[in-house]
This record gives structure tokens, sequence and C-alpha cells, in this order.
């Protein structure tokens, strides 16, 4: 059963704040890439390595599955993860400050790319990574810098966990 924790207003205020602050990041820097860098293609920024490269995607984030237009697939289950994880972010229990900043921005990055999927029928891509072969945008970006946010902190939880209950091991050890 999810037990739900009282939050300060604070709380709430900043968190919407990186959702709403990354969603018109996202949008903002969609918008000037369809404004100037459409017209020209492409920029390089470090040549055969960073590029500004004007793209459409019909598929997942950094071009995956590309042209399989299952939109209403990926709204749906986009939409899913969004309300669970907004459930968590405000009435579950994020243990420390970083969950809760992770969790704001993989929100923040769905919802950038979502509105793009419902009013466009695509997303728009305009940064270019060769080494990994994918064109990807600021929302992409969100989801996957929260993503590893969040994994780096259940590390570092489970470690520290850990270490605690190997010392706790180690003192009852001692006692007997």
């Amino acid at each position: 059963m999810l037990k739900i924790r009282k939050r300060t207003p604070l709380y709430y205020l900043v968190y919407s704040a990186i959702i709403a602050l990354g969603i018109f990041l996202d949008q903002i820097t969609k918008w000037l890439s369809v404004k100037y860098l459409k017209p020209i293609d492409k920029i390089p920024i470090i040549e055969g390595f960073l590029h500004l490269d004007y793209d459409t995607n019909t598929g997942m984030a950094f071009s995956m599955l590309d042209g399989a237009d299952e939109r209403w697939i990926f709204i749906t289950v986009s939409s899913l993860l969004i309300i669970a994880m907004s459930l968590y972010l405000y009435f579950g229990m994020p243990s420390n400050t970083l969950y809760a900043v992770s969790v704001s921005m993989v929100i923040s990055g769905g919802i950038g790319n979502m509105i793009d999927r419902l009013f466009l029928g695509y997303v728009h891509d305009f940064i270019y990574l060769r080494l990994i072969n994918a064109t990807f945008n600021g929302a992409d970006s969100f989801v996957c810098v929260g993503a590893g946010l969040l994994i780096f902190a259940l590390i570092r939880d489970t470690v520290i966990e850990y270490k605690r209950e190997r010392a706790k091991k180690q003192a009852k050890d001692k006692e007997d």
C-alpha cells in the first residue's frame, strides 16, 4: 500500500519548477532547431563527433525504432510511466533529494517528447552524436541523465546500507 507523505509547499514548488523548466528548455530548443537549423540542416560543433543536425523521429529516444510509427504505443507507455513517477514524486516517499530531482528530470523529458508526439506525430531531434550514431533532443537527455542519477543514487544507497549492515554484524560478532 502506498503511504502518502505530507510535504511542505516548497517541496511541491521546487520539483514542479524542475519539471516545468525541463519542459520549457526542451520545447524552446526544439523550436529553435526548427526555425534556424532545419533550413541549413547541419552545423558541426566538433567535426566528426558532435553536430547539430535537424531530424524528425517517429520512434523512441535516440531514433530507436524510427519509422515504426507506433506512436500510440509510445504515448500509452509514456503516459503510464509519467503518471506512476508523478504519483511517486508527489505522494510517495522519495527518500532523498537526489531521487526526487532525478525523477523530476525523467518526468520533464517524458512530457517534453509527449507534447511533440501528441501534436506533431513525431519528435524533433537535433543533437547528433557520432559515438552512438544517434540523433536526440533535450527531452531524451533529461530522461537519460535523470535515469542515470537515479541508478547512481540507488547504487550509492545500496552500498551505504550494505556497509551499515556489515558494521552492525561485526559489532554483534565482537559482543559474542
